[in-house]
């Protein structure tokens, strides 16, 4: 079975007018028989005069109708999106794991190994089911994205000491487990480097507040070509690498139940706490161990 990795473009709606202007007829009397009288040009001009009224004279325009028109609201101008911020400072001890460079992996001496992904700003405000999809894949309903290959993320995490659980389950619904990772964003705003939790960019309309749970690793899943011609198929890469709505591809997930369906999502893009579009973001990834016995 194949899943489509990228929606289909939406087709502009071309309208149309559908008025229609039907000339005005006149009626032609056709003459009348010899014997009747006949009419002479004076007098079908007296009594065409008196059938018809007279027709409205048009009016010069007054001063104040040749006016220019009222300027718009503001909220109908365009609004102009700020600049895109330039990327935050990325230690030399962060190893790229990848040829593009946007997977590194940081791994102190003493303290926990973090992965972290250089990814970019393509989503400002809206309803969201991802916080952090593969590049050129679900845009239109996530805040970041990164040109980075799913699978190698899910081998760094594993190489930082996480372990993956379950994708989710339904019916009945049984919520995606694996190790606790906690994500936090760090970007540049006027000029100066930010760290913030990844949740606080994400508001759940249910309570007012930012979004309250952490993302576990659930690792995602394989498809097999049943005829064995073709690699299995790592399915986070149709985009679902942080979700927000549970899907059973995601990499990571919620441990809680979060609907992707329309009328129940509750979590929207907080847009005053995101940089403008394009802006680079490095995303940190750190798995919440347990201790060692």
């Amino acid at each position: 079975m194949n899943r489509l990795a990228l929606l289909l473009p939406l087709l502009a709606l071309v309208g149309c007018d559908n008025k229609t202007s039907t000339p005005g007829s006149r009626t032609i009397s056709t003459p009348l028989a010899e014997s009747s009288p006949r009419r002479t040009a004076a007098d079908a001009s007296r009594a065409e005069s008196a059938a018809s009224p007279a027709l409205p004279q048009p009016q010069p325009s007054s001063a104040a109708e040749q006016k220019d028109p009222p300027p718009r609201p503001a909220e109908f101008e365009d609004r102009k999106e700020d600049p895109p911020q330039e990327s935050p400072p990325i230690p030399e001890s962060y190893k790229p794991l990848n040829k593009e460079k946007t997977i590194l992996f940081e791994a102190p001496k003493e303290g926990p190994r973090k992965v972290h992904l250089l990814a970019q700003v393509c989503l400002r405000e809206g309803p969201l089911e991802v916080f952090l999809c593969k590049r050129n894949t679900k845009e239109h309903e996530s805040i970041l994205h990164c040109d980075a290959d799913p699978e190698q993320i899910h081998a760094a995490l594993i190489a930082a000491g996480a372990k993956p659980g379950s994708p989710v389950k339904f019916n009945p619904y049984r919520a995606a487990t694996g190790t606790r990772i906690k994500v936090s964003v760090t970007y540049r705003e006027k000029g100066k480097v930010k760290t913030a939790p990844a949740n606080e960019w994400v508001n759940d309309r249910s309570t007012g507040k930012p979004l309250a749970h952490d993302w576990v690793f659930a690792g995602s899943r394989y498809f097999k070509d049943p005829e064995g011609k073709q690699p299995d198929f790592y399915l986070a890469r149709n985009g679902e690498v942080i979700s927000l709505s549970n899907f059973p591809d995601s990499m990571m997930d919620l441990p809680v139940k979060s609907s992707k369906e329309d009328a129940e999502r509750s979590l929207e893009a907080r847009t005053s706490l995101i940089p403008p579009l394009m802006t680079p973001v490095l995303v940190t990834l750190e798995p919440v161990l347990e201790m060692k016995k």
